[in-house]
């Protein structure tokens, strides 16, 4: 398992210091890094996917800060290694999708819409010599994405969960996911992938700790037929759950 020499997940700031020396002046007199300035959130994230994860990620200048450890812990919760598996929106990092493939051996096909970020993410494939196969979306989930009768044995993404647009957190394509609760898109995503899954095959869902969003999807996929496990982790100060629909 990736992990730093103190045998946990995550970076020193002074290990991340040594591998972008800019860093630096985001640090005050106690050494401690302003993660409140997005520059910094950047580097740092950037440091920790090259020492503790061996990916070189480039991010878009108007793109989600994703964070490394936290979608690796997600990734966990579902993928057993060697699986074909596909991931819904892969963002302008392809990080997931990246990880899925260099460190659960998986064979990844990923989608993305926006234009810039799909190109980004297609450079951050190339600069790890991925063999990820990125699908450019143009609107869709999965129907009229993806081949018909193409199947997977996992089918994954951290949707969009706002029920409204947000305030310069998240692109509106990023963070909309329409519904009362922002579980719209959600809601799509596992009733389209019912006719993209293997026997046995799962969807798993990256989401925020918002109780009503959660219960929502859950009590769809209930009525499709699947069988749903809320997995609850850590990550940080901040809950994050993986909601796991099996077949």
């Amino acid at each position: 398992m990736p992990a730093w020499k103190d045998g946990k997940l995550g970076l020193p700031v002074k290990e991340a210091v040594r591998l972008f020396p800019e860093l630096e002046k985001y640090l005050d007199e106690r050494g401690r890094l302003d993660l409140s300035n997005r520059e910094a959130r950047i580097l740092y994230n950037r440091a920790i996917a090259k020492a503790v994860f061996g990916l070189e990620i480039e991010y878009h200048p108007r793109g989600l800060v994703t964070t490394p450890v936290s979608r690796y812990l997600f990734l966990k919760t579902f993928l057993r290694g060697g699986e074909r598996i596909l991931e819904i929106g892969t963002g302008h990092t392809a990080m997931m999708a990246l990880m899925a493939e260099k460190l659960f051996n998986c064979d990844v096909t990923a989608t993305e819409l926006d234009e810039e970020f799909f190109e980004y993410a297609r450079r951050n494939i190339e600069r790890n010599g991925a063999k990820v196969r990125l699908i450019k979306s143009n609107g869709g989930i999965i129907k009229g994405v993806i081949l018909k009768g193409e199947r997977f044995d996992a089918i994954f993404s951290a949707p969009p969960y706002y029920e409204a647009p947000t305030r310069g957190v998240l692109t509106e394509r990023e963070g909309v996911g329409g519904g009362r609760y922002g579980e719209g898109f959600s809601v799509r995503l596992i009733e389209e992938a019912l006719d993209h899954l293997r026997p046995g095959g799962r969807v798993a869902l990256f989401l925020p700790d918002k109780g009503a969003l959660i219960e929502e999807i859950s009590e769809r996929g209930k009525e499709l037929g699947y069988s749903v496990r809320d997995v609850k982790f850590k990550v940080g100060t901040r809950w994050r759950h993986s909601l796991i629909l099996s077949l």
